[in-house]
């Protein structure tokens, strides 16, 4: 073999390792990121854990996503401080998403200040409500579309809907999200009946799946219920006469095209 076709392959080489130098980017971006997000926050007083995921793309592209674990019994003061300053960071570092943990929610960190003020509102108001037990609320498709995505586990199946619809009710107890692409409140383990309520991807609320359930849970024994704009589904305890139950439902919501009602004995 000649020593040109022995060079090509070394100057091949040189020439990736000279552009990892010239660009300050690692060939894993995403790794390199994540591990950048971990040493930034180390030592950080009230963070008991910092947690990080990593995307590397292509080579020399990639985003990472670091979480901030508070520690139990931090105040809102402190949390409200960390998200500030976790702000700031984002804002100078895009690739990276930032994100807090805090009293069993986790919720994302934005650039824009009002947004992110817009979310510590809602943190601060489901961290002091007893009927949620869990929550998370996170950038619904980036930073360019400046939506939220929200999900919430409440105790009960009557604190899931009493939670959600203070959720998208202006005057409730949770302001609402200013554009959410969707909320989901349900039910966590161990609650004796389950729930979940969802918004449609364009934040619409399944008022009449709502009604349909209330019509039933009312006079049946429900085990289980999913209620969506488009669709009502509701399990109900094997005792009670499904036919009834269903009549019951679309009487309450007679324009929903869905309304499935099974027993919990698989009927």
């Amino acid at each position: 073999m000649s020593r040109d076709a022995l060079r090509w392959p070394m100057s091949v080489v040189a020439f990736v390792l000279g552009l990892t130098v010239l660009t300050g980017c690692a060939i894993d971006k995403g790794t390199a990121l994540a591990a950048d997000f971990a040493e930034d926050w180390a030592g950080t007083s009230d963070v008991a854990d910092i947690d990080t995921t990593r995307d590397n793309t292509l080579p020399f592209l990639g985003t990472a996503t670091g979480v901030l674990i508070v520690e139990d019994g931090t105040s809102a003061d402190r949390v409200t401080e960390l998200a500030g300053k976790l702000r700031e960071y984002v804002v100078r570092h895009d690739t990276i998403t930032g994100r807090i943990t805090a009293d069993g929610v986790t919720f994302t960190v934005v650039a824009d200040e009002g947004r992110t003020g817009e979310v510590l509102a809602l943190w601060r108001s489901l961290t002091a409500d007893d009927r949620v037990v869990g929550g998370d609320v996170s950038d619904a498709a980036g930073r360019e579309t400046g939506r939220w995505r929200a999900k919430v586990t409440a105790v009960d199946a009557a604190g899931a809907l009493a939670v959600f619809m203070d959720m998208v009710a202006d005057g409730g107890r949770h302001q609402p999200l200013s554009d959410v692409t969707s909320l989901e409140v349900g039910t966590g383990r161990g609650a004796r009946s389950g729930l979940s309520v969802e918004t449609g991807f364009d934040g619409g609320v399944p008022a009449e799946a709502i009604a349909a359930y209330e019509a039933v849970v009312v006079r049946c024994a429900v085990v289980h219920a999913s209620l969506r704009p488009d669709r009502a589904s509701i399990v109900v305890a094997a005792s009670v006469d499904r036919a009834r139950a269903g009549e019951l439902a679309r009487q309450a919501a007679p324009t929903l095209d869905a309304v499935e009602i099974t027993s919990a004995s698989g009927g």
